[in-house]
């Protein structure tokens, strides 16, 4: 059997929102399709489990939260991340994840975190949170069905540089950054976005996306075909829910 590795980056700190689905998920999932998964977490100081990694977790946490660990991820994490995506691992960042792995984000006190430039993306705080349902019609080819759904809750302003993409046009809710209709980006093998609530559970195809992309780094085969029935009728609850608001 396959080992599948995740790699949780600061469980302890970056870990809001039911986010920790996230992780169940890829878990279960690599286990229906017959990988043998496990997680470890990758909290501060160095460790030599990254090159092992197969798709990355990086969660959402407070100002509070992402100070503690800035200094750490530039220190002990930032090269293990940048070799590992060279060679085909996966990461899915979220919220205050994702705008570390930028070039910066300010907060609304003026500080500037310089962020470790994975992906071509800056943020700044707004002034206005961004709390609501939130579908997107997703930029990723072959995923079906085209729609992402998730819930954001955020203070930033995310804007993409050329050399990212986005994760998909905004249906509902703001997005990166209520004005240009953009939700999240995607560049290499990187997914950043603001979608909460979790996300994986009920986005199923984004899940094996990460998964079927990790393991075919290493010669693996397609992925199985699985009975996503009652992921989906919550995806589809969801897509109602913010269609009726």
């Amino acid at each position: 059997m396959e080992k599948f590795t995740i790699g949780w980056l600061y469980a302890d700190l970056m870990n809001i929102y039911g986010d920790r689905g996230n992780i169940l998920t890829l878990l279960k999932r690599a286990e229906w399709h017959g990988l043998e998964p496990k997680v470890v977490e990758l909290g501060r100081g160095a460790s030599d489990q990254m090159k092992d990694v197969d798709v990355f977790f990086f969660g959402g946490g407070q100002d509070r939260e992402q100070a503690l660990i800035y200094d750490d991820l530039r220190e002990h994490k930032q090269e293990s991340l940048t070799q590992a995506v060279a060679a085909g691992a996966q990461i899915l960042a979220v919220c205050g994840g994702y705008q570390l792995l930028g070039h910066y984000y300010q907060t609304a006190d003026g500080e500037r975190y310089d962020g470790i430039g994975l992906i071509d993306v800056k943020t700044e705080a707004g002034k206005k949170r961004f709390i609501g349902d939130v579908v997107v019609e997703t930029s990723i080819e072959g995923l079906s069905p085209r729609t992402l759904v998730g819930f954001e809750n955020h203070s930033g302003r995310t804007f993409l540089g050329p050399h990212a993409k986005p994760l998909g046009r905004v249906l509902e809710g703001k997005g990166n950054n209520g004005s240009d209709h953009t939700e999240g980006c995607v560049q290499g093998g990187i997914i950043g976005t603001y979608l909460h609530g979790s996300l994986l559970p009920k986005n199923p195809h984004l899940a094996d996306h990460l998964i079927g992309q990790a393991v075919r780094r290493r010669g693996g085969a397609s992925l199985s075909s699985l009975d996503d029935g009652p992921e989906l009728a919550a995806h589809g609850w969801i897509l109602q829910r913010a269609q009726r608001r």
